[in-house]
Order: structure tokens, then sequence, then C-alpha cells
């Protein structure tokens, strides 16, 4: 048997992955953005009985693709209805029903929406005294034309007939020519009509892609911050190569960080590509990118809090907090996963802000106290550093406070700015711009990420900045209770010595390689 030679075998490979692709293709089918009901069951609300079809930005059809007939070439915005049913119980399929209503408007038509009596609480559905004023039929859906949008919003429905179980929307696509927050309601106003359902599904397109407005620019976000950290790593694993044997642990776990930023940028953004591509939100790719963030962001607090505490730098070990510090780093991520695969997972409406409060709060709780446990040990490390006197060693953790102080103090600024943009976008009709809050964090994590790379690079004097087996850094003992000794005078043929002598012990007991580190610097 004879194996094929390097360029046939280059062929062959080729040909595999075409026809892998090719086997691939067949189960990947372009749909859209696309909102499923499965047996949805309407709402009562406020008279009227509802099911939420969708929200999602979408900008405006280009402008040469206006003229089309067909609604699949690219460059056109729509929202198509697909095979949607209505479905009710057997038992309940003796008379003839209302109309059950499919309602598109744009969130600032959000008024041409229902109506009220003499003043009184506004209704969608037509009641007695609205219909003898003569405004509406009863039991009708109430809606009028809009005066900045004409022809919206497109009302549009279908009903049962008698004996009939499941009536069939018909199939319709609605052009998007301005650019805006659209919404999709169900609605019937049939009291009669108990557990009604709809299946089927709506599909929704903006002119670049399937991506939801809301979600379209972090597609490029994420290709900008894969490059950032591809630049970071490069900078980061070059030295790491040039100093190896003098990396430190802390390092290493520097660069477990940067390599789980790699994937998650990454991950991200070829989840958004693959959702812009297929309309279909990758399961898969979204829960791995939440999980590598998660372990990301858990693995950033935990060095940022060892290394607080003066790990590998002024103390060997964590001691007894060991435990303490994995069980939170646990916690924490446990509390981020289920937060992050909540909002992401599936999520295909342009709804900031979905989360459960129950699921925020712990999050937000953990996040507050590694905050204060990383000052609080950052405020008794600085104070040991000062008193041993070990001049580089402070200067870096200064930095890093100062650090950290910044990064602080500007995420309390976001978080406040953040609460008045969701507060006053309550609609969310500044859809465009919200996609910076998520990115913000991301920036900051990322910048914070760039200090600590720059003050801990692998170096040919890391070892300098590690914690020394000799005795003089041993950070639990009390320095202040030590006793300060005048060494006895030392004989004058003895003076060439004195320097070796002095090197054993200085006047506040420590060892002379910190005495040497501030001569050095």
């Amino acid at each position: 048997m004879t194996w094929p030679s390097g360029s046939s075998r280059t062929v062959l490979t080729l040909r595999l992955l075409l026809l892998l692709y090719f086997a691939c293709s067949e189960y990947v089918t372009v749909q859209a953005s696309v909102h499923e009901y499965s047996g949805d069951r309407f709402v009562a609300k406020g008279g009227a009985f509802v099911v939420h079809g969708g929200s999602e930005g979408i900008y405006s059809s280009a402008p040469s693709h206006r003229n089309s007939t067909s609604l699949t070439d690219n460059g056109d915005s729509y929202i198509r209805f697909e095979k949607v049913k209505f479905r009710r119980g057997k038992e309940l399929a003796n008379f003839s029903s209302g109309l059950l209503h499919a309602i598109v408007f744009e969130v600032e038509d959000r008024e041409t929406i229902g109506g009220s009596a003499y003043g009184g609480q506004r209704a969608v559905c037509c009641t007695a005294d609205l219909a003898k004023l003569g405004v509406c039929s009863e039991g009708e859906i109430i809606h009028r034309p809009s005066t900045e949008n004409p022809g919206w919003p497109k009302v549009f429905g279908v009903s049962f007939d008698l004996d009939e179980e499941v009536a069939t929307l018909p199939s319709k696509s609605i052009e998007i020519t301005k650019t805006g927050m659209y919404n999709v309601y169900f609605i019937h106003c049939d009291p009669k009509l108990k557990d009604l359902t709809v299946e089927g599904k709506s599909i929704w397109k903006n002119p670049a892609g399937y991506l939801p407005g809301r979600m379209a620019p972090l597609m490029n976000f994420y290709g900008f911050m894969s490059f950032a950290f591809v630049i970071l790593g490069i900078f980061w694993f070059s030295q790491y190569a040039r100093f190896w044997k003098e990396v430190l642990p802390l390092q290493n776990c520097i660069t477990i960080v940067i390599a789980l930023g790699m994937f998650e940028m990454t991950l991200w953004y070829f989840e958004y590509a693959e959702f812009n591509e297929t309309g279909i939100r990758p399961t898969g790719i979204t829960m791995w990118a939440v999980t590598f963030g998660a372990v990301k962001r858990t693995v950033a607090r935990l060095i940022m809090l060892m290394v607080s505490m003066g790990f590998g730098v002024v103390r060997p070990t964590l001691g007894g907090l060991t435990s303490k510090v994995i069980m939170l780093g646990a916690t924490f991520f446990v509390a981020s996963e289920v937060l992050e695969l909540v909002e992401n997972v599936g999520a295909i409406s342009d709804l900031s802000g979905k989360a459960r409060l129950f699921l925020v709060l712990p999050v937000a709780v953990l996040d507050a106290f590694f905050i204060l446990w990383i000052f609080t040990s950052l405020s008794a490390t600085l104070s040991k550093l000062q008193a041993r006197r070990m001049v580089v060693k402070l200067d870096i953790y200064r930095k890093f406070t100062n650090a950290l102080a910044v990064a602080v103090i500007v995420s309390v600024g976001w978080i406040c700015y953040e609460l008045y943009f969701k507060s006053i976008d309550v609609y969310n009709e500044k859809w465009q711009n919200a996609w910076i809050i998520p990115a913000f964090w991301q920036i900051l994590s990322f910048s914070l990420l760039c200090v600590i790379c720059s003050l801990w690079a692998p170096s040919q004097n890391s070892t300098r900045y590690t914690y020394s087996d000799d005795g003089s850094e041993e950070f639990d003992r009390d320095d202040t209770t030590l006793t300060l000794i005048k060494p006895a005078p030392l004989p004058s043929n003895d003076f060439r010595s004195a320097p070796e002598a002095r090197s054993v012990q200085d006047s506040n007991g420590l060892l002379n390689d910190d005495l040497e580190e501030d001569k050095t610097e």
C-alpha cells in the first residue's frame, strides 16, 4: 500500500473539508431573526387578551431596495409572519368568534393603540362607552392612523368560524421604511376564547443581516476587542517567552486571564456573526461564550484579591483564607453564569434589563464584597510594605491601588448613568445607543487588565517582586513589637567586616535583602 504524495494529501483534505461543509449545509437554513410561538397563551391585560410577539430595533431598508418586489434581497428590512395559527379547544368551537388581531407598530406610535372614554382608564378593546361615542365597534381593537408614519400601525386579523379549532393568519410581509423600535402583539377581545394559544413564527430582518438592531453594533465591537486581546497577548507572551525562567505564579494566572479573554471575545464575535447570517442564535456558541466570560471574570477577581493580600509577593500562601477565597470565587462564578445564561441564551428581542431581580442582586452583592475585601487587604499590605521599607514592591502596589480606585470610581459613576439611562428609556426608544452599556464594562475590564500586565510583566528582574523564603518577609510577624537593639561597637581591626556583621540583622529585625532592594532603587 502506497501513501499519497504531499500535494495529493492536500487535495484529498480539501475535498473532505468541502464534503463536510456541504453535508453540514443541508441542516443549516438561512431563516432570519426568528421569534417562535409554541403554544403561547393569551394573558388578560386591561380588558384585552394579549401575547407579546417580539420587539426589535430595525433600520430602514436601503434606498436602492425600497422599490424592489422581492423581500429576500440584501439591503431590505421587513417583518414577516409565517404559519401563525390561533388554536382553541374543541369544547369552545361551537361559535363564531370576533377578530383575532396581529398589530405591528413603531414605539413612537404607541399612543395610536387604545383609547379612553371621557378621560377614563385607557383600554385597548372598544368598550360600550366608546362604542356609544361612535369611535369604534364594541369588542374590536381601538387604533387610529399615525400622523408621523402614514400607513401605520399595521393591523390585520382572522376569526374562527363555527366548529373551527384553528384559525390561520394570512402570511404577510411588512417592509420597514423608517428606522425605529418595532413591536408585535397578538390581541383579541373575546372573553369566551379561554385558553387560546398562538403558534408559528415571525421573521425580522435588518438591512445588514438578521441581528436585532441593538445587537448589531456589538458584532463589530467584539471583533475590535478580539484584535485588542491579540495585541495584548502578543506583548505578554513575547515577554513570557523571553523570561520564562523568571516567571512568577502570579504571572501564570495573568496569562490564563488573557487567554480566557481571547476565547471569550472571539466566541462572542462568531456568535453574533452566526446569528446575523442565519437569524437563529447558536445556543452552543452562546453557552461557551458565556462560560468563558464567567470564568474570566471570576479568575480576574480572584487574582486581584490575591494580589491585594500580597500572595506570591510578600507572603508565600494565603494560609487559612484559601478556602474562603475559593468559596467566594465559586459562588461568584455560579451566580454570574446563571445570570448571563438567562440574559443571552436564546434571547432575541431588543429588551434590555430582562434578568429577574433575584438573579442580578447576588452578582451585585458578591462584587461589592470583592471590592471591600480587596481594598481592606490592600491597606494591610501597603502598611506592611511601608514598615519593611520594600520600596520597589511598595511603588508597584501604590500604582495598582490607584488604578483600582479609579476603576471603582468610574464603575460607580457608570452604574448611576446606566440607571438613569434605563429610567428615561422605558420603551427602549434609545436602542441605537444601548450597546454602549455592555461594551463599556468590557473596555473597563480590559483597561484594568492592561494596567496589571504593565505592572507585573515578565522581566529579568521578576524574582525581585516575589516572596523571599529567607525569613525576611514573614508576613504574620508584628513588626511594631520588635525590640530595637543597638549593636555592640566593633573592634577597629574588624572594620572591614562591619558590613558583613550588619547584614545579619538590622535595627528593625529585618534581613539585609530589603535594604539591598532599597539601595538598588
